[in-house]
This record gives C-alpha cells, structure tokens and sequence, in this order.
C-alpha cells in the first residue's frame, strides 16, 4: 500500500472493496511493561515528573517493514493510573515544523505522533490518535481494518477528556536554525475505551495491543515556510513510517501485529516480568492462514476448502503441533485450533475477526 493508504481509507469509507497491501515479513511483536504510577502527572511536554524518570524508554523504533534504521530517533515511556493511559514521547527532530491546526484534520500531512489501541486484541474496533508538533489531534474510531469489506471509520469519535502536551527542543518553524527535537506527552482516559457505562476496562495486570508510529516528511521551503517535499513533476515524496513495533508491510491497520503493553499493578520503581501468551503465538498462525485465504480469494475468487491446500509447514509452537481446522460454510470460513496450552477454542473467520472460546 503506498503513503496515502490511511487518507485514501478516510475518502472512501462508503466503498465496499478496497485493495491492502498484505504482509510479507513476519516480525516479533515488542512489548512493555507499564507500571502504575500513584503521583499526579501533570501533562506538560516534559518527563519532570517523578514516576517518568523511574521507567525505561523503549527500544528505539524501527521503520515500519522493520528493515531500515530510521534517520532519527523515537522512544517512549508509559505509566498508568486508574484514570489515565500516559504516553511519553520523545522525538529527535533538526527541524520542528507543523502548520495543521484544525482537529480532526488529515495530521499525518505534517511531521506526527500516532497512537493504536485495540483493547480487545480481536483486531476488530480500534483506536488511533494522531498529533503534530503544535498539538492539533486526529482522533477516530475504526471499526475494523480498512482490508475488509463495510469497515467504518468514525472520523467524529472523539477522545473526551484527553490531555495532551508538547515541548519543543528548538524554535518552531524556523528554518534558520538547528533544532534538537520535540516531545508528546499525552494522558488518554481509559474512559474512552469504554464500550458501555458500566464496563470495567482498567487494564490492570493485562495486556492491551498497542503501536506508535511517527510519520516524518522530506521538507523543501516555500517563501521561508516548511512544506512537504516535491519531486520534478510536482509530486510530494513518500513519508517515512516509523513504528515501535514493525508491520512488515507500510499499513498500520493491522492490529495483529501490534505491540503488547502490559499494565503492571506494581509501582514504578519495582520489577515485572510479562512473557507473550502462547495462546498468542497461535493467534499470529491463524493470522497467517487468514491473510493466505484473503490473498488465494483476490486471485482465484474463491476459497481455500481444506488446510493442506495452504501448503505451509505443520505448525509447532514451544514444542507443541498446532492442528487448524478449516471450516467452510456458505458465508465463508472459520479456521480454530484448540489450544494445547489453555484448553482454549481460538477461532478466525473470513472477515478477520478472531475470537476466544
């Protein structure tokens, strides 16, 4: 899929078959362990407070197919409370500009900060926030992934009761000097997650699937303004994706493949260990087989009817042989397989939307 894959999403909302790019690398999801903080954060663009000097940054991010070192570097810090996911985010950055001030603008047309949450991990009903170096948001609602058929974005989602905050090392939009980079420091209520009054959605010793992606631009000056960069036929150049956790492939909507961050009920300061779920481990396989229909139905528009018609290797995770059962139907297909590890019943369907039994 090329740069434009999420405005082009965003435009044709009411289209009922839109082509994605589908993922050729296979990546380990990152993880990171979130801890509770019981200080008052206050959300200023700054990691001043106490709580953010005692957790470690993340790994620093990779570009999206996870094959290349970005040019700049991006980390981020998480703490939670019972009322706030806090993200901190600290971006190196030559040269600090953004001009987008209206909310719920396309953001990603200015150097940004984006943010995933699917709270579910069924990679259906998501969330993503996106902010530039003025603090203009783009938040949305997306029902699911922009692959399958009748997805809706909710482009009038909004996150009620955010805070946000940017610090800029440097001068803003001034291309006469050096800059060293810029800072986003959000506090996301977990009571925009909810999915009805009474749900109890606080994280606490979970895991939610989670990515950050910073879009970063080629720039050219325009009458001593910053504006993305054009080739020869007046084209703007392909932007940089650069993520926490790789996709493999330039889409962000595909949750699957997201990063795992667990909420700790351990204070910061103190040690947690979180391994991936090997349940999860099946859930990536299922995740494989599904994009292996999809792509054999855009090519033969038709189904795969049986698992040895994949040709793909036995599937072994941790020692154990994982059987799928492939199941067809009149609407489409569910492939399960019943987990050697929780007894579990894990089961994906035609539309990509897993499912725990």
């Amino acid at each position: 899929m090329n740069s434009k894959y999420k405005y082009l999403a965003i435009l044709c909302l009411g289209v009922s078959m839109m082509v994605c790019a589908q993922s050729k690398k296979g990546a380990i999801p990152e993880s990171y362990i979130a801890y509770h903080t019981s200080e008052s954060i206050v959300v200023d663009g700054s990691d001043a407070d106490v709580s953010w000097s005692k957790v470690n940054w993340s790994d620093p991010f990779i570009d999206i197919e996870g094959v290349q070192k970005p040019t700049y570097k991006t980390q981020v810090k998480m703490l939670w409370d019972d009322t706030y996911f806090y993200i901190l985010a600290k971006m190196e950055e030559p040269h600090v500009w953004a001009d987008i001030t209206e909310h719920d603008a396309i953001i990603f047309h200015n150097n940004d900060f984006e943010v995933f949450v699917d709270p579910s991990g069924d990679a259906q009903n998501y969330y993503e926030l996106e902010v530039n170096a003025i603090n203009s948001i783009w938040d949305l609602f997306i029902s699911k992934p922009y692959r399958e058929k009748n997805n809706v974005a909710l482009n009038n989602w909004t996150a009620t009761g955010l805070k946000s905050a940017i610090k800029i090392d440097g001068t803003l939009n001034n291309p006469t000097d050096v800059d060293k980079g810029w800072v986003v420091e959000l506090a996301i209520p977990w009571s925009v997650y909810k999915t009805s009054y009474f749900h109890k959605n606080v994280p606490k010793n979970k895991f939610w699937r989670v990515n950050f992606s910073r879009v970063n631009w080629d720039f050219q000056l325009n009458n001593g303004k910053y504006e993305r960069k054009k080739d020869a036929k007046g084209a703007y150049l392909p932007e940089y994706n650069w993520v926490w956790s790789p996709q493999g492939v330039v889409n962000m909507h595909e949750p699957e493949k997201w990063g795992y961050v667990y909420f700790s009920s351990k204070e910061v300061g103190a040690k947690d260990t979180f391994e991936i779920p090997n349940d999860e481990k099946i859930k990536w396989k299922l995740f494989e087989l599904y994009r292996a229909q999809k792509s054999h139905f855009d090519k033969k528009n038709t189904w795969f009817t049986s698992i040895s018609s994949f040709a793909v290797a036995p599937i072994t995770i941790e020692g154990k042989t994982i059987k799928p059962i492939l199941e067809n139907h009149s609407f489409g297909w569910t492939i399960s397989v019943k987990s050697p590890f929780s007894n579990k019943l894990l089961i994906i369907n035609e539309g990509g939307e897993f499912e725990t039994r």
